[in-house]
């Protein structure tokens, strides 16, 4: 059994280098990682929408490696904006702790639950068999 994810990008629908349509994960353990927001170790939020996403990626990727996992093995990313912020500082944002990985993502732009939280990310990943 492999621990690789398979993206699924039908033919028919519009493909992109930042994200696919689809993703096939193998059998094994799964991950759910609840929403991470932009605040550092110390419980407080960072300034800005392009702080915040980049701090929310990095508790991502800390609870990523405390399963035994990687951002390679995230199958499917759920953003949630604040309506008043300009997603692309998040989008852009996200190449620096996030890389060129290509997974299912959604985004919705919704109030957030904690104040001034901008972002928050959750995500579901494999967990490889070794």
């Amino acid at each position: 059994m492999t621990s690789s994810l398979t993206p699924v990008d039908p033919p028919q629908l519009h493909q992109n280098p930042a994200f696919t349509q689809g993703m096939i994960v193998p059998a094994g353990p799964i991950l759910f990682v609840g929403g991470q927001n932009g605040a550092g170790g110390d419980g407080v939020l960072l300034d800005g929408l392009g702080a915040q996403t980049e701090q929310a990626l990095r508790n991502l990727l800390a609870v990523l490696a405390e399963a035994g996992t990687d951002a390679d093995h995230v199958a499917k990313l759920t953003i949630y904006l604040d309506p008043s912020v300009d997603p692309a500082e998040g989008y852009a944002a996200t190449g620096a702790v996030w890389g060129n990985r290509r997974t299912a993502v959604t985004v919705i732009a919704v109030a957030p639950a904690r104040p001034g939280a901008l972002v928050e990310i959750e995500a579901v990943a494999a967990i490889p068999t070794r």
